[in-house]
């Protein structure tokens, strides 16, 4: 019983912190108080976000390194923008919102499915193959999105490999990427997809097939021993996992008017991964936290000019010491013990059996 209270507080808490963090850039945005650069950052944070959240999934909740991430929001980003420009073009869709769902979607379903795809044989190696075998995934859908041309042809859509010369309107041209994307993509969206990614990760979680995915991270020979299907649940947290990133790369590729398939190269996978260490591994708010974080501190170290992302990863370095330091520790759990002592259950008062004033 107090296990689930701590989970329900700690579930309350983080879809609070989401909810008060949105209203109070919308209450910006009315109001003019927020900048323009900040502006810009609003859905590449959501993005981030749920990039953060899902890669917890399999790094934090499963126990599996994982290095392709940004392989999987690729596939979402490209397939989006491919499906938001078809339906404009081929069936005068000219509904931001419907299209932007049905990108989101199918963005998701594909990368799913190449989760799936990768995850049969990938998954059967661990701790550091599996990371290589996951870099080197990512890498591959980077250099064939670099060779893919597609275009829309009155209602179809034409697809070329090293082919430029389809007929039709180009929505993918090779290395220069997604040209004229329309960019749809609204911060209303970004919080709806992390609100969804929290309620899939959460009660992915706290369900029996999270406990099932736990144990097997805690004692893979014990939970085979007791006929946990560790295929089965490993397969489960990665194919989310990919389909959230899907989802979130949809989001991001319609941001912007241009995309390339450099955006996401395995640097990409490897600040996600900051993102889940700096923030705790397993823990989905302390990824939230960081991936928000991280993302806004490029932008407020710009005054460094050259030296920016020298800056950044010095902070970075200090921020990873503090988190790590017994000290520091010690000194944030005495700032939020009141917080803490709120929510702990009080013991009830013991009996008085010595007889009190009885005679």
């Amino acid at each position: 019983m107090k296990a689930k209270k701590k989970k329900l507080i700690y579930n309350s808490v983080t879809f609070g912190l989401v909810i008060a963090a949105f209203l109070i850039c919308q209450l910006l945005l009315s109001t003019g108080g927020m900048s323009r650069s900040f502006r810009g950052q609003l859905i590449p944070i959501c993005c981030w976000i749920v990039m953060a959240v899902s890669l917890n999934l399999v790094v934090g909740i499963s126990g599996e390194l994982s290095l392709g991430h940004a392989g999987f929001m690729s596939i979402g980003a490209f397939t989006g923008i491919i499906v938001s420009g078809w339906m404009q073009r081929a069936f005068q869709m000219e509904d931001p919102v419907l299209r932007l769902v049905l990108a989101m979607v199918i963005g998701a379903v594909l990368a799913g499915i190449a989760g799936a795809l990768i995850g049969i044989p990938v998954l059967r190696l661990k701790g550091d193959y599996l990371a290589i075998v996951t870099l080197a995934f990512g890498e591959i859908i980077r250099n064939l999105i670099d060779c893919l041309y597609v275009s829309v042809d009155g209602q179809s859509l034409r697809f070329g490999f090293l082919n430029n010369k389809l007929p039709g309107d180009l929505l993918m041209n090779g290395p220069n990427g997604a040209v004229s994307v329309q960019t749809i993509a609204t911060f209303t969206a970004g919080f709806v997809l992390v609100i969804i990614a929290l309620i899939i990760v959460l009660n992915l979680t706290n369900s029996r097939s999270g406990r099932a995915i736990q144990a097997i991270r805690d004692a893979r020979i014990a939970a085979e021993s007791v006929g946990i299907n560790v295929t089965k649940y490993r397969m489960m947290a990665f194919v989310t996992s990919a389909m959230l990133a899907g989802a979130a790369g949809a989001l991001y590729g319609l941001n912007f008017s241009t995309l390339v398939a450099a955006k996401f190269r395995f640097d990409q996978s490897i600040n996600v991964l900051v993102f889940v260490v700096l923030g705790g591994i397993g823990n989905t708010m302390g990824s939230m936290i960081a991936a928000t974080a991280l993302t806004i501190l490029p932008e407020t170290l710009r005054d460094f000019g050259q030296y920016r992302m020298l800056a950044y990863a010095v902070v970075l370095i200090l921020v990873m010491l503090a988190t790590n330091n017994p000290l520091a520790r010690a000194f944030f759990g005495r700032i939020f013990a009141p917080v803490k002592a709120l929510f702990r259950r009080k013991k009830p008062a013991e009996p008085d059996l010595k007889g009190g004033d009885a005679k």
